[in-house]
This record gives structure tokens, sequence and C-alpha cells, in this order.
């Protein structure tokens, strides 16, 4: 099946010929059409194989087709496909994340990451009786109007990052609610904190700033982020959407041994279906109804599924084996990427953590906000995104922004050698060019 054709074909029936905004990956000038996936492969409507270095933006930590989540699949349809309804199994996973995640006492499970933060925000407020936030340029909350403003602002904006609102649609009234600063900076914070904390109902993050690559916290931010909130009875709130799972059960709170007051958590969760889940304290989380008052609901929420993908998910992540051959995995590709890098002499940077790692281009050291992430070479990104495709490596595509690729438990050292040697020849390619 034709590629170009499908591609026009979808565009008669689908603003731009894809379901999702992100789908069309520009490096390639089509979105990937595929016909199956198994394991760490990716197989397109031509029967042609490639090697998934994106894994569904982070979302299939198992790869593709695990049998895990086929048995959970299988029991599902064998039970009705109940939606609309609790069940036991939806007790099961909250008792087993309550066990996993160090914040939470209380889970509330949603369909998507948006979703999650969008109540999760409401929530804040309704707690606190506040209504501003506190974020980070560089991260990426979710695309609802709560969020949707100041994460990613041009060069230019970023003078006014707190009003700079990322899509057509949004009413500039929601900007009054957030204030942007920069991340890994402690004295902004401070000095922000100290003004305007009677009107700020939460500090929200990504623990690690994926959406800009995979930039790190500093050495005691985190730490100085929750001693900061507490001082001024302000909500911590870590969004681990992507974090979690990718190097511990915990989480980035695990990892780092800071506890948010609450916490997001997705991706991954559902082995690759649709599943994210609110993460915190009794006392927070019981203000949702019917134990308090503040709404959430939905006919599809948390269908079953996918609660049992997400069981299936825990039991596999919890053998004993997992986490060491993920991380081994991961020490062994990035030591690999580390040497190409130095061997080219090229200005790449590869920020990582656990199974999920950066590629920004252009730049000579790591960089620690979206400030400096700035100035990645996006033309560089969209070349090396085509020249992998083409060697039979997919690497997703934002536009040739610096954002996340990673790996899954299903990519043995062979897959990660070739990605490598693809890597090195994609690089070797555009080097002349930095």
């Amino acid at each position: 099946m034709d590629k170009t054709i499908l591609f026009k074909r979808g565009r008669r029936v689908l603003p731009g010929g894809v379901c999702s905004s992100t789908r069309l990956n520009e490096g390639l000038g089509h979105p990937l059409y595929l016909s199956r996936a198994e394991g760490a492969y990716l197989i397109d409507v031509e029967d042609k194989p490639y090697l998934d270095m994106s894994c569904g933006h982070g979302a299939a930590l198992l790869g593709h087709g695990h049998p895990a989540i086929k048995k959970a699949l299988v029991t599902a349809a064998e039970l009705g496909i109940c939606c609309a309804a609790d069940m036991p199994y939806h007790i099961e996973l909250a008792e087993r994340l309550c066990a996993l995640i160090p914040c939470a006492e209380r889970i509330r499970f949603t369909n998507s990451g948006s979703e999650a933060t969008l109540h999760a925000i409401r929530l804040c407020r309704a707690v606190t009786g506040k209504d501003k936030i506190l974020r980070f340029t560089g991260h990426f909350h979710g695309y609802h109007e709560m969020t949707f403003i100041g994460g990613h602002p041009p060069r230019e904006e970023l003078d006014r990052a707190s009003r700079y609102r990322e899509s057509p649609g949004i009413p500039e009234p929601m900007s009054q609610f957030i204030i942007a600063v920069p991340f890994n900076d402690l004295d902004t914070v401070a000095r922000v904190l100290e003004q305007q904390a009677h009107e700020i109902a939460t500090v929200i993050l990504e623990p690690v700033n994926f959406n800009s690559g995979g930039i790190p916290p500093q050495p005691g931010y985190l730490e100085g982020l929750r001693e900061l909130t507490q001082k001024y009875n302000v909500l911590l709130f870590f969004d681990e959407i992507q974090t979690s799972f990718k190097k511990s059960p915990g989480g980035a709170q695990e990892d780092f041994g800071v506890i948010p007051d609450l916490c997001t958590i997705g991706k991954a969760l559902g082995g690759g279906l649709p599943l994210s889940a609110i993460c915190g304290p009794a006392e927070l989380m019981d203000q949702f109804k019917p134990t308090g008052e503040v709404q959430h609901s939905g006919t599809f929420n948390a269908p079953l599924p996918n609660i049992l993908g997400g069981l299936a998910f825990c039991n596999t992540i919890t053998t004993s084996f997992f986490y060491p051959s993920l991380l081994a995995r991961a020490d062994r590709f990035y030591q690999g990427l580390t040497e190409i890098i130095n061997r080219l002499d090229v200005p790449v940077q590869i920020p990582y953590y656990g199974a999920r790692f950066g590629l920004i281009m252009g730049l000579d050291h790591p960089p620690v906000s979206y400030e400096e992430v700035l100035g990645h070479r996006k033309d560089l990104m969209l070349d090396f995104v085509h020249a992998c495709y083409q060697r039979g490596v997919y690497v997703h595509d934002y536009g040739g922004a610096a954002c996340h690729h990673g790996f899954s438990i299903a990519h043995s050292n062979t897959d990660l050698d070739l990605a490598l040697h693809v890597f090195e020849d994609a690089l070797a390619s555009i080097k002349d060019r930095f």
C-alpha cells in the first residue's frame, strides 16, 4: 500500500491527514502509516520494519504486542468490556499503585495525561482556594486551557512567557492564572512565592523536563522547591506522566527522594492502553466527589480493558529482573551514544533518564533550562530523523524540536546496537552542517 496515496486519501477526510496534530512526521513529510507492530518494531503498510525509538511517546515501555497485555484484552472481552462501572480490578490496581508511588494514598484514574493534569489542577484550586499556577517554561502539562499557556514560547516571547498562549482558541483572560518562570532557577521561584503565594494554588513541573529534551533538575533543586512550597503553603505538583516507571516503579519522586503533595502518572501505565492517574494523600484526594465537592467523572473513565492492562503492566515491571535488565541496556546504550558523539566531535547533547532520552542538536554544553534549548537546531533534527528513517530506525519528529525518545524492555542489545549504528551514520551525514 503506497504511503503517498494513503496520505492523499487521509487529507480528504482528516484535518492534515492525521488523527492527532503531532502524527505528521515533518522529517518524513507524512505520517508513518503502520500495518502492525511487534516487540521493538513497527511494520509499515509496505511491510517494511522500523526499529521503534519512540515507543508511543513513552507509552510502550513493554514494547508492542506484549503477551500480558494481549491476555488482558482477551480477559476484558470475555468479561463484556464494561465501561461506566467499577469492578474489583479497579481497586486492585489502585492498591498496587498506592504501594508503588510514594505520595499516593488515594488514586483517581483518568484516560489521558491531559485529563489527569486538568482535574488535578482543579483539585489544587479547590483545596487551596487560590487560582494561580506557577509553572516552568519548557514543561508540558496537557493540551487544555489550564496549562497550555507559557510552556514553549518562542525566543521573542520569553519576556511575556506567562501570557503566551500556545494555540489559537485559548481565551486571553486564561493567562491571568499562569505564572511562567525558568526551570532550575530557585531564586526566581522564591521571589515569586514571596510576592504572590497568597494567589498561587500549586507549583507544577515535570521533575525531569522531557518536553525540552530531558533536562534534569540540578542538584538540590527539587529539594529547594519542596522547602519553598511548604514555607509558603503552596501545593507541590509533580507531573510524572512521562517520568513514571521509566527508571523505577516509584517514578522521579522515588529516584530523587522528594515527595510532592500530589502527582499525575501515565503514558506507560496501561501497557500501551490509555490510562493515567492522579495520586495523592487522602486529605487532598478525598476532596473529589463523592467524599468532597470537586467534580471528576466520565462515561469512559478507566474502562476495564485499560485497567486490566494496568494490572498486567504492574505485574511485569515489579518482577525482580525488569528494572535491572532495562537499566543495564540503558547504561550500555547511552555509553555507546556518548562515544559516537565524542568520536564525531559534534555538538549534540543527550540528557537521559531511564528508558527516555533527548537529542539536542547544536548545543556544546548540557542545558539546564528551556531558554538554553532554544539554541537547538531544528533543521538538523529534521534531517537526522529522515536519515534514520531511510536506514530503518524510526525516530518521531516533534516539528524539529528537542524532545524525548526512548526504548522498551522489548529492545534487545542487538536492537540498540542497530540504533547506535544508524544514529552514527545519521549524525555523520549532517556533521558538516553543525
